[in-house]
């Protein structure tokens, strides 16, 4: 089987920069194959000189992309455009301006055709250094954006002076702690930098920087764990939404921002240099994405399992989770557990509890 097409998911608000990024992706002579799903072509102004030829929603542009649109269902262009069997280097889509990428991501993470053929590689935002602190006032879709990236383009800075873009950063780290940042001018930032970068596989997650149904928990045994099978647990599953640090080595919550609650968003961290029990960190994970879910917005976590020499690593998006075991720890290492999330009206304390109630006897 052909590798997995990685996917970039593209988002943010009204004149970000979207169309300004799309049109050098769609015209640079960049060597790369892409394909770029949009809302609707019209909107990005693609020049006609640049269209090779067109069939229906399909156009294909003289640098060898193809640009799609979406007036319907996403799935469906997805599955016409792995129909035409040609090879991508990745496939990018653009999400409205006016709305959060949530349902686009969870469109990767439930399709098992399309998880066949697509890897989801990143979600980027692109950030107006010129409005974003209103928007993250009066806009809650624009604070989604962000919460849910990966990385973060901030967009038109030649606009703004240091010491505002400092202040912009600050504010985007209150709501995303996790993010990579890139500050642009006319989104002229290298794409290979910025597609490819597979930030949203599990296997990355345990590098922070800061720090449609699925199949059932499987159950693998690891030779390296003192648990046997129960600290080898695999997981990829949606729960219905209609169902419902420190290093004095206990468990601590730190609320990213005392003052600031955009939208009524926040981020928590979570750290303890204390061993966890795994079964009790799975059911408590577990509880927080089927009681919690629609109000967490995303997550990511390494964990430190008492008995076991590997980390578990985690992320959730709304009510999908995965967790599994990734590298082992180094020896000499530091062993801690980390664990961010975003998400409105999170309770600080009851998380922490919850958290530390999670610490191996």
């Amino acid at each position: 089987m052909k590798k997995p097409i990685p996917v970039t998911v593209l988002t943010g608000y009204l004149g970000a920069g979207k169309t300004t990024l799309l049109n050098r992706i769609l015209s640079d002579d960049h060597g790369k194959k892409y394909a770029v799903i949009v809302n609707e072509f019209g909107e990005i102004g693609i020049d006609s000189d640049l269209v090779v030829s067109s069939d229906d929603e399909l156009f294909e542009m003289n640098n060898g992309c193809i640009c799609c649109t979406v007036r319907g269902d996403l799935i469906q262009v997805l599955y016409k455009l792995l129909a035409k069997a040609q090879t991508f280097d990745a496939v990018i889509i653009e999400t409205t301006g006016l709305a959060a990428p949530g349902p686009v991501i969870q469109t990767f993470l439930v399709d098992r055709y399309l998880q066949a053929h697509l890897k989801l590689d990143s979600i980027i935002t692109l950030v107006d250094a010129v409005h974003i602190h209103q928007r993250l006032e009066d806009s809650r879709e624009a604070v989604e954006q962000v919460a849910f990236a990966d990385q973060l383009i901030i967009n038109k800075v030649e606009h703004v002076e240091e010491k505002r873009l400092q202040g912009i950063e600050t504010a985007l780290r209150v709501l995303n702690p996790f993010a990579r940042i890139y500050r642009t001018s006319r989104c002229q930032v290298t794409l290979d930098a910025v597609i490819g970068r597979g930030s949203f596989d599990l296997s990355r997650v345990e590098n922070l920087s800061m720090m449609a149904r699925a199949p059932a928990p499987e159950h693998v045994h690891d030779e390296h764990c003192g648990h046997g099978a129960h600290c080898g647990h695999g997981h990829k599953h949606v729960h219905d939404e209609h169902g419902a640090g420190g290093h004095d080595g206990h468990a601590h919550a730190h609320d990213e921002d005392s003052h600031i609650q955009a939208g009524g968003i926040r981020s928590v961290s979570l750290t303890t240099h204390k061993p966890l029990d795994l079964t009790r960190l799975e059911e408590w994970l577990g509880n927080l994405v089927t009681v919690l879910g629609a109000d967490i917005l995303r997550t990511k976590g390494i964990f430190y399992i008492s008995g076991c020499e590997r980390r578990y690593v985690f992320q959730s998006v709304h009510m999908l989770m995965e967790g599994d075991l990734q590298g082992s720890w180094s020896d000499g290492e530091a062993r801690y557990s980390r664990y961010v999330l975003i998400g409105r009206t999170l309770d600080r304390e009851a998380l922490r509890a919850g958290f530390e109630a999670c610490i191996h006897d």
